[in-house]
């Protein structure tokens, strides 16, 4: 599974700047659990905690896709859009303060690649 390594290994680096982001603020002071009502540690929750909520699903399609045998520059397709839409959500919520069009983007793609893998995965599952 090649395909589904590179982009794992490649959205764990994002999902582990994401990390940082909550534990730098954290250590400034910032609270030790929750948002402490501070917006912008709520920004940087919801970053890291939308980024867990999509990846895992989206990736293990992705690897079941791959294992089925579907082409490669399908999965690249899959592979690259999801670290695209995941880059600009995360950068929209937790680096920026108002950069909207990342985090509706990135939304908009993630629910794209989850409507189109799901498709996928049911076609493939069909062809058995």
């Amino acid at each position: 599974m090649p395909v589904t390594l590179l982009y794992a290994g490649l959205l764990s680096l994002v999902f582990l700047a994401l990390s940082a982001r909550v534990v730098q603020m954290r250590g400034a002071g910032g609270p030790s659990l929750g948002d402490g009502g501070n917006p912008v540690m709520l920004r940087r929750i919801r970053a890291h905690a939308n980024f867990a909520e999509y990846v895992p699903l989206l990736l293990l399609m992705i690897g079941f896709l791959e294992v089925s045998g579907l082409p490669k520059a399908v999965l690249h397709g899959l592979g690259a859009t999801l670290l695209v839409a995941r880059l600009l959500h995360g950068y929209a919520l937790s680096f920026t303060a108002s950069f909207k069009f990342g985090r509706m983007v990135g939304a908009a793609l993630t629910f794209l690649l989850l409507l189109v893998a799901g498709v996928l995965c049911l076609y493939q599952a069909a062809s058995v």
